[in-house]
């Protein structure tokens, strides 16, 4: 452990404790003071008291004598000194934005009790904040877990929950409302700190949905191991992207404008099919969702984790499955309002 120099050890004595604590002396003293030279009563000796550390300019409340002239002069040259430095630093404190730096921080600690449903992004860099802006344009909660105060003050400026914090650690993970989270996503900087990360998170949340981003290719079974769902490398889905671009650009900038939120009137969603849902056990044909809704289904993904592309008419619709669906906004909402009741 690093030793404490002579400097930590008196910080305590500085700043508004120690002006606080020395007005209140002061004032103890002063009352004291008063109540034992001139014999007055407790309220009458705090009030003389107060009257004079202020410099209001009062008459005596009683007459004085030469012992309480003098006590009132020591009083004055003690008193009135650290009434105006405790009054100076307590000023400077909320210009400086202490006072509001403690607001804010009471206000985020409210709002990250409150959170539900929301995404964790652990990592502000150049992946993590396209992330954090990607999920607030498609109007998805979030809350971002970063180290660097710079990058945490970015995140906040842009009206984001940040947490300024090392996000492998199990309290971390709870003040940010991991029992409540939709997922978890780790895009720190290196593999090492994205593993510590996903297991910290598998572990306090089982059950979570965790990505996780990964650099180098002896990293992604680390990073399975350790609990997570969904491996990405930005890498390679860049180089990916590339060819794909190059070979097929029609192609590209459908699935681009079926995805992007830039687009807000087309959407390609997944909608869960749950055991009490209407479409459990029926065909699409049967369903006729085509025709009710507005919606075509991409493609079914099993609850055995099969994916059934540009499914039949009579393919049978179960609960567990995911369907991949493309349409018009709202049209995809009433899908989803459909298949819940």
């Amino acid at each position: 452990m690093p030793r404490s120099t002579g400097g930590d050890r008196w910080s305590w004595a500085r700043g508004p404790r120690l002006a606080i604590a020395l007005l209140f002396i002061v004032i103890a003293g002063g009352t004291a003071g008063y109540m034992l030279v001139e014999g007055w009563s407790a309220w009458d000796a705090f009030y003389m008291t107060v009257t004079t550390v202020a410099t209001v300019g009062f008459r005596e409340v009683h007459p004085l004598t030469f012992a309480g002239q003098v006590f009132t002069i020591l009083l004055i040259f003690g008193g009135v000194g650290t009434a105006f430095y405790t009054v100076t630093l307590l000023a400077t404190i909320i210009v400086e934005g202490g006072l509001h730096r403690r607001f804010e921080r009471r206000r985020v600690t409210r709002m990250l009790e409150q959170i539900k449903d929301h995404f964790i992004v652990c990592g502000y860099g150049r992946i993590g904040g396209i992330i954090a802006a990607e999920l607030h344009q498609q109007g998805v909660p979030l809350v971002v877990i970063e180290r660097d105060p710079q990058r945490v003050r970015q995140a906040i400026e842009r009206g984001w929950l940040a947490i300024e914090a090392d996000a492998s650690r199990e309290e971390v993970l709870t003040s940010a409302g991991i029992h409540r989270a939709r997922g978890l996503i780790a895009a720190v900087g290196t593999d090492a700190e994205n593993v510590f990360a996903v297991l910290t998170a598998r572990v306090v949340r089982p059950d979570l949905f965790i990505i996780a981003r990964v650099e180098s290719d002896d990293a992604e079974h680390k990073l399975r191991r350790a609990g997570a769902d969904r491996v990405i490398s930005p890498y390679q889905i860049g180089a990916n992207h590339i060819v794909q671009t190059a070979l097929r650009p029609a192609v590209v900038d459908f699935v681009h404008l079926a995805t992007s939120s830039e687009r807000l009137d087309l959407s390609m969603e997944q909608v869960h099919i749950h055991e009490k849902s209407a479409l459990d056990g029926q065909t699409i044909v049967g369903a006729d969702i085509r025709q009710k809704f507005g919606v075509i289904i991409v493609g079914i993904k099993r609850a055995g984790g099969a994916m059934e592309f540009n499914p039949p008419a009579e393919a049978v619709m179960q609960a567990g499955d995911e369907l991949v669906v493309l349409g018009r906004t709202e049209s995809v909402k009433a899908l989803e309002k459909g298949v819940a009741v």
